[in-house]
């Protein structure tokens, strides 16, 4: 079931991307505030609390739900599964970002290039060249792609696994979104309230990350993504991000990283990778990897779904 839902929903989005995405997150958010505003007493274990009710409420209804309809109508079980992924995956949420910007560079547009990026990346790129642009891009798109489809694949195999339904792909998705919100603010901000989410956050994706990690070893340049990622990884400021850029890097055979201006001022970011300049070729070679990978573990998926079954 955990494969054809997987399908059903890549297709679906494919071919149907969610244009409500964005006033989901609204709720989303003033959901989160609610907990935040009542529960943050500037503690640690306040967070804890906080954190378990926010996201254990959605989670029980997931799994629950599930459940219920596996007892009664299995077809509406797996359309449920396929509608939560449908919502947590968002592969599309990027793609479209990256195809734009890699047309606009192939045309010479290099202005319409920045801005495209400008309005991904959530920073100012009008001050970047073209392989600096790439550059940027590549890295966006493999952040993207281990969050937004490899890490909430994980989480969906696993507790699919252990009956828990499609609730995988919601803890992933909540807990990236609660680091976002809680995590990632410092102690004169929040105090201790954020601490339990970015703890959290850090376990649930130990595993993913470095799984996409291996990924991108089998499906590129097997020595030179282990090599950047022991060697350079850790160099990178979000280490989490490190491992995935420098594994990234290394597979495709491509440097990243590296100064850049960003509002004017220089951003100074370790160099990863050991192979030749970002250009227009290597976002496609990017592309390609993302979907090398996707193949791989659904291959791997329907390998362990045929030996469950001859089990």
């Amino acid at each position: 079931m955990s494969l054809l839902s997987l399908i059903a929903a890549l297709l679906l989005e494919q071919f149907h991307p969610l244009s409500a995405r964005y006033p989901l997150f609204t709720s989303l958010n003033s959901y989160v505030d609610y907990f935040e505003k009542h529960f943050n007493a500037g503690e640690h274990k306040h967070g804890q609390i906080a954190w378990l009710i926010a996201g254990g409420l959605p989670l029980f209804g997931v799994a629950l739900t599930y459940w219920l309809l596996h007892a009664t109508l299995p077809l509406l079980a797996w359309l449920f599964s396929v509608l939560v992924l449908y919502l947590t995956m968002g592969f599309r949420q990027f793609s479209h970002h990256f195809t734009k910007i890699q047309q606009a560079l192939r045309d010479g547009q290099l202005n319409e290039a920045r801005k495209i990026l400008s309005s991904w990346h959530g920073k100012s790129c009008d001050e970047l060249s073209t392989e600096e642009i790439a550059r940027v891009t590549i890295e966006e798109a493999l952040l993207a792609t281990h969050r937004n489809v490899f890490g909430v694949m994980f989480w969906f195999i696993l507790l699919m696994a252990l009956g828990l339904g499609p609730a995988g792909a919601l803890l992933y998705r909540l807990a990236q979104f609660l680091n976002a919100r809680w995590g990632k603010f410092s102690s004169q901000e929040l105090g201790d309230f954020g601490k339990f989410s970015h703890q959290a956050y850090q376990v649930i994706e130990w595993l993913p990350l470095r799984l996409t990690a291996s990924t991108f070893a089998v499906v590129g340049d097997f020595e030179d993504t282990i090599y950047c990622w022991r060697t350079q990884a850790s160099n990178w400021p979000d280490a989490n991000a490190g491992i995935v850029l420098a594994s990234g890097a290394g597979a495709l055979g491509v440097r990243l990283g590296q100064t850049i201006l960003q509002d004017g001022l220089p951003e100074h970011r370790p160099e990863l990778g050991i192979g030749d300049e970002a250009d227009v070729d290597f976002m496609q070679s990017a592309i390609g990897m993302v979907w090398r990978s996707l193949a791989f573990w659904m291959i791997l998926l329907l390998l362990l779904s045929l030996a469950n079954l001859l089990g």
